[in-house]
């Protein structure tokens, strides 16, 4: 059986209008989807119904939770609850590893 391998560092695309989202694996359990946000954009605050796991593969950026603002970088990472809010913006061009709740 052939296996499909995700390569999160292919066709990486910064857009100086809106932020470039690839959606890497869908299962029932998770998803996991890679964004790339050009230097100064921005998720605006919003929630959502599932938890996420946002890990920084690349640049740096501002991280909105219900719990405060967080300025995270390459390498760190931070867990948002389900129906909570949740936004980023980019202090640089930011390429952030997202691991959801299936939905």
């Amino acid at each position: 059986m052939k296996k499909k391998i995700n390569n999160f560092g292919e066709g990486i695309e910064f857009s100086s209008k809106r932020p470039n989202l690839k959606r890497m694996i869908r299962s029932k359990k998770f998803n996991t989807v890679r964004i790339c946000l050009g230097k100064g954009l921005e998720i605006k605050p919003h929630p959502e119904p599932y938890a996420v796991f946002f890990y920084i593969i690349e640049g740096s950026g501002i991280f909105t939770s219900d719990d405060g603002e967080f300025t995270l970088k390459k390498g760190d990472s931070i867990f948002i609850k389900a129906k909570r809010t949740r936004g980023i913006q980019a202090l640089e061009n930011l390429v952030v590893l997202g691991v959801q709740d299936g939905h």
